[in-house]
């Protein structure tokens, strides 16, 4: 089974209304390691002990986007080469670009499942076109998506409509909303979690918060029916400034946890 690396990414340069997710990492860390609870995930396999996983901290960024990206690419390409599997804690969504960028450069175009209440497909947002409402307009431009879909959206303004179509995006809708209604994807697998995918009354810390979200049963029960190989996966946009006793970064540890099973369980990427 893939062996799995956890790392942070402190960064938040490229937040459009306020900043905050930079601390997003160690919050979600400090969860996951707490006595509070245990490593275990709802699909049996225990972190650290049934599943090979490692904390290798945050990486040392350097709030310069072009520098930060070639960090993560760097980072990304060494864990594809050892054969493991990254798992990242953002920071901003902005990070998913070089993520996706050096996954699908060790593996080929990706199959991408983006959970968020927002589409993230704006050509440029505030003059920014690496804004973290930009990220996959980017990753779609590029060629890194052999199929994009997303789970949660619900703020789809008539650009990101256009953008959706321009790239062949699937969008699941969240009215009448069933984890049924996501197909089950071929691999190679990247996730990508937006937190304020969750409804708020479920992730209240994030600078972002949009009423009528996923539950955290609904989430879970998208992710555990995925069955392909996943090659990265990312939790972003924690914002313990706005969180509510901790709640936000309890639920990223568990997502930390719920990742790491289904990686394990569905096994390595066989090109």
């Amino acid at each position: 089974m893939p062996a799995i690396r956890l790392f942070g990414l402190p960064t938040d340069i490229n937040s459009s209304f306020e900043r905050g997710a930079a601390a997003g990492p160690a919050a979600i860390r400090a969860a996951l390691w707490s006595d509070r609870g245990n490593l275990a995930s709802e699909l049996g396999p225990e972190i650290g002990v049934d599943i090979a996983f490692t904390d290798d901290g945050d990486l040392p960024l350097a709030e310069d986007t072009p520098r930060d990206d070639a960090a993560i690419r760097r980072h990304v390409a060494m864990l594809h080469e050892d054969g493991e599997v990254p798992l990242a804690l953002g920071g901003d969504h902005a990070v998913t670009v070089p993520l996706v960028e050096a996954a699908a450069t060790c593996c080929g175009p990706l199959t991408i499942l983006h959970i968020d209440a927002h589409p993230d497909l704006y050509d440029d947002f505030g003059g920014n076109p690496r804004s973290h409402a930009s990220p996959f307009a980017r990753i779609c431009e590029a060629g890194h998506a052999a199929r994009l879909v997303q789970v949660g959206i619900r703020t789809l303004n008539d650009h990101c409509r256009a953008q959706a179509k321009r790239f062949g995006v699937e969008i699941v809708p969240m009215a009448g909303f069933t984890p049924d209604a996501v197909p089950v994807l071929d691999g190679p697998l990247y996730i990508s979690i937006d937190l304020d995918g969750l409804d708020p009354s479920a992730a209240p810390g994030v600078a972002h918060p949009e009423p009528g979200g996923l539950t955290v049963r609904e989430l879970l029960a998208l992710l555990h029916k995925q069955t392909a190989p996943i090659v990265g996966a990312d939790i972003v946009e924690c914002h313990p400034g706005r969180d509510v006793g901790g709640v936000t970064a309890i639920l990223g540890a568990k997502l930390v946890r719920e990742l790491a099973a289904l990686i394990d369980r569905n096994g390595p990427w066989k090109p």
